[in-house]
């Protein structure tokens, strides 16, 4: 299999004056059983938290939610006071009740509050979970149906225009679409977009193309997928091998080879997987390896996974 040495960029650029490199981190597994509670390690994360702003990642992805506000805060004792070019996102407007209503048992799995006084509330807890003035990206976890979005993104901009959010972005739950993106985009300047994407589950591709059209950060969550996907019978051990990576190392370059709007937070909990996700950049793909990619996983059959409301 051939390979090419083409340009493939290394940063991104958000809302023109945020640049990151592409590959970042995401935080959320840096928390206890079911995203909720401390971090059976907080030693551990410290180091991984620590390790990856060593390795060269200068954006890192996580939520009120995540704990809740214990992920904020693991960050905050890691790598508070931040170096000058971290950019930290959190997220608001989700609820959580405890530990099993992120899993497959929980009922409803998605509980979305957009109200904007709470919405008000939850960024005042994030500055003051993450040690910040302002935050340079502000995503509304997900929109919320009972509540008018002009009013959910109205208020996110209020508090952007006294100075607590630098840049605004909206996160898929369920997936922001390319139509609804556009529709939103008349209340808010929406510098990044957050959807569920990885080479099993393509379904975003079209918000993916609007987002490289207008210049909008396009962050991919899970982006390994099922456990299918990277796991011991992968479909993509074959090519991986060819290249002498990882399934989980080849889905990632994947997503950075789609589009040069791809901003990828990989989660782990093990320094080893943080330094072999960030390694991906030694890997150059062509058209024809990228076809083979998405070709292999689609003729394997491979579960793909989505959460319900």
């Amino acid at each position: 299999m051939t390979t090419t040495l083409s340009s493939l960029p290394q940063t991104l650029t958000i809302g023109n004056d945020l640049t990151v490199n592409r590959l970042g981190y995401g935080a959320m597994h840096l928390t206890g059983p079911g995203m909720w509670g401390d971090p059976a390690n907080p030693a551990n994360a410290i180091a991984l938290l620590r390790r990856a702003v060593e390795l060269g990642v200068t954006f890192i992805d996580t939520a009120d939610s995540y704990g809740p506000g214990s992920n904020e805060r693991i960050i905050r004792r890691a790598l508070h006071p931040y170096p000058d070019d971290l950019v930290i996102c959190t997220k608001g407007g989700l609820l959580r009740s405890g530990p099993k209503d992120w899993t497959r048992e929980g009922d409803p799995y998605i509980v979305p509050l957009g109200r904007p006084e709470y919405l008000r509330q939850q960024v005042e807890v994030s500055l003051y979970n993450l040690g910040l003035d302002c935050i340079d990206l502000y995503q509304l976890h997900s929109i919320d149906p009972a509540v008018p979005v002009a009013d959910q993104l109205g208020e996110l901009v209020t508090l952007q225009q006294q100075g607590k959010i630098r840049h605004i972005g909206v996160s898929g739950q369920p997936e922001v679409t390319a139509d609804k993106l556009d529709a939103i985009r008349k209340y808010a300047n929406i510098v990044a977009v957050e959807n569920l994407f990885n080479v099993a589950d393509r379904a975003g591709i079209e918000a993916l193309r609007y987002a490289q059209d207008n210049d909008i950060a396009f962050i991919p969550w899970f982006p390994l997928g099922h456990g299918d996907l990277v796991g011991p019978d992968s479909p993509l051990h074959p090519i991986a091998t060819e290249f002498g990576v990882t399934p989980s190392q080849l889905a990632l370059s994947w997503l950075l080879h789609v589009s040069p709007n791809t901003l990828l937070i990989p989660g782990t909990t093990s320094i080893t997987h943080l330094e072999q996700n960030l390694a991906t950049w030694d890997l150059r793909l062509t058209a024809r390896d990228l076809a083979a990619i998405t070709t292999a996983v689609d003729q394997s059959g491979v579960e793909v996974w989505r959460p319900t409301r």
